[in-house]
């Protein structure tokens, strides 16, 4: 089965409304005619909104930065499926690095939040990956599977298809530092083929697993060339409307 490739932006703590709004609305009319892949961009909760508004009609999807498990309730600071629906958002970044490494998420939270985005209708995109001491420990592999597993625990195999998996090296995200294209596919291969294990092989092979590691214009040809890379999730290049739309137009 072909799998759509998905380009995401994740937008971070940048941009006021007005800023958000105005690189929306780049980037919608630089999608227009896209039909052979999917752009999805994720702005601060706090325009979320007005940006789904500045992209209406056009092919770019909105996503949430984080997801809590519940729709509503005393949870302060926390944002529901419900809110983020609201709000005009389809997808939802579920682990991030920075969620899991600075606010200290565990993968039991990281669990509860991608069963509370599946049970609301979102499309949750499950974040792993190792940190620069686990990559030279040789724990690579051990690390994402452990972040796999227990992050897609209890996620039924007529669910899996609306799980998008984002494999985000953390040594590489706002350093410069890339994996090489091969590094990539490697950690790519053995993601689909824990998932092989988890569900069916055939369910595997229609899950998209994107790179999330310091993503640019003059590396994202490469790594989408690879077989088993099926998009990207874009930092710091996101917030540049010229360097977004030329990863969102790779060859």
């Amino acid at each position: 089965m072909k799998r759509i490739p998905l380009i995401a932006g994740n937008w971070k703590m940048h941009l006021t409304i007005g800023e958000a709004v105005t690189l929306a609305q780049e980037i919608a009319k630089s999608s227009q005619g896209l039909e052979d892949r999917e752009v999805m961009i994720a702005p601060a909760a706090t325009a979320i909104a007005a940006v789904a508004e500045a992209v209406e009609g056009s092919p770019v999807l909105v996503g949430g930065q984080n997801v809590a498990w519940e729709q509503q309730g005393a949870y302060t600071g926390e944002i529901s499926p419900l809110m983020l629906k609201d709000a005009g958002a389809t997808m939802a970044i579920v682990g991030h690095s920075e969620r899991r490494h600075i606010f200290g998420e565990d993968n039991t939270m990281v669990n509860q939040r991608m069963i509370g985005a599946l049970a609301s209708g979102l499309t949750p995109v499950l974040c792993v990956g190792e940190t620069l001491d686990e990559r030279e420990e040789g724990l690579t592999m051990k690390v994402l599977e452990v972040q796999v597993c227990e992050g897609l625990e209890g996620i039924k195999s007529d669910q899996i298809g609306q799980v998008v998996v984002a494999y985000e090296p953390v040594w590489a995200i706002g350093t410069g530092k890339t994996a090489s294209k091969e590094q990539a596919q490697e950690v790519h291969r053995f993601i689909r083929d824990v998932l092989g294990d988890l569900y069916e092989k055939k369910l595997a092979e229609q899950i998209r697993i994107l790179y999330g590691g310091s993503v640019k214009p003059d590396n994202v040809d490469d790594l989408m060339a690879m077989p088993d890379i099926d998009g990207a999730l874009v930092g710091g290049a996101a917030l540049q409307a010229a360097s977004f739309e030329r990863i969102i137009h790779f060859s």
